[in-house]
């Protein structure tokens, strides 16, 4: 098959490459970035440098291809994030016409069910619409938890504070993945003809805010690191001080809120809470202590 996979080499889209090629399959990375040209051809998949806000550019790298991995970059810009992840989103989809494309694997996210209440993910919410209005298009939404990779940006809170936490309470149950646990989704659909429009959830464990901060902590030796329920203006500031733009901190503090309230997680429960990845909280943990 001849596959396009939006994402450059990052988090998912680096082992889906490796996967993709080692099938035999006829793989296209789309990177912003020229400098990643040399590491996408070192894989064996050619290179599509260019933007993914760009309907033409997009049309040329989906041009024959028989299925393709859509991934819009959760933060774009440091302001308009929304309405620049919905034009992304649009583009997408003139390229998808214009190329002729019949088969799409999209990265959304647990809570991409709300159009509002849940920060960032609105943005692959108003995705999915745009996508779900387009006829003869076969599209897999692969909703994925809350990364377990995101734990990494609090290493200098838990190094300078000893705490791990955010705006919501211990209790909070969160639906947590691993990106090599999405790229396998991701390979596994993308090999798949598919028809009409489909949601796949792909959670790799399901863990409470405390039980996180328990596991990690023990993994570099601190048993008794404490979940800290922020409140909201603390998550944002928290957020902004760490170099990040203000509208960014104002989506995550949502987002907390969001999970807090158990919103962000209805969907997946109503549909089972099904945990279909491999990669345990216990497994990340000795990667997060050997970063630690």
């Amino acid at each position: 098959m001849k596959i396009t996979l939006s994402g450059s080499l990052g988090n998912t889209g680096k082992p889906l490459t490796k996967i993709l090629v080692e099938a035999g399959h006829d793989v296209t990375v789309i990177s912003s970035q020229s400098d990643r040209k040399t590491a996408i051809e070192a894989l064996g998949a050619k290179a599509a440098i260019g933007s993914v806000s760009d309907p033409n550019f997009l049309t040329k790298a989906f041009e024959g291809a028989d299925a393709v991995y859509a991934m819009t970059p959760p933060n774009m810009g440091g302001s308009k994030i929304l309405s620049n992840m919905k034009q992304a989103g649009e583009a997408y989809a003139t390229a998808f016409n214009n190329a002729g494309v019949k088969r799409v694997v999209m990265l959304s996210s647990v809570g991409a069910h709300l159009p509002s209440g849940n920060g960032p993910i609105a943005g692959v919410h108003a995705i999915e619409q745009t996508y779900n209005k387009l006829e003869g298009l076969a599209v897999t939404y692969l909703r994925a938890g809350y990364f377990y990779f995101n734990f990494y940006n609090s290493i200098p809170m838990i190094k300078q504070a000893g705490i791990l936490g955010s705006n919501f309470p211990a209790s909070t149950s969160m639906a947590l993945v691993h990106p090599y646990d999405i790229a396998a989704a991701a390979a596994e659909e993308l090999q798949k003809s598919g028809e009409g429009k489909n949601v796949r959830y792909i959670v790799s464990d399901i863990r409470t805010a405390g039980e996180v901060a328990r596991v990690l902590g023990a993994a570099f030796g601190n048993k008794n690191l404490p979940w800290i329920e922020f409140t909201d203006e603390q998550a944002e500031q928290g957020i902004i001080q760490a170099g990040l733009p203000e509208e960014i901190g104002k989506l995550y503090a949502e987002m907390g809120r969001g999970l807090g309230s158990g919103k962000i997680q209805e969907d997946f429960e109503a549909q089972g809470a099904l945990v279909t990845g491999q990669i345990k909280l216990e497994d990340f943990a000795r990667d997060f202590a050997a970063r630690f």
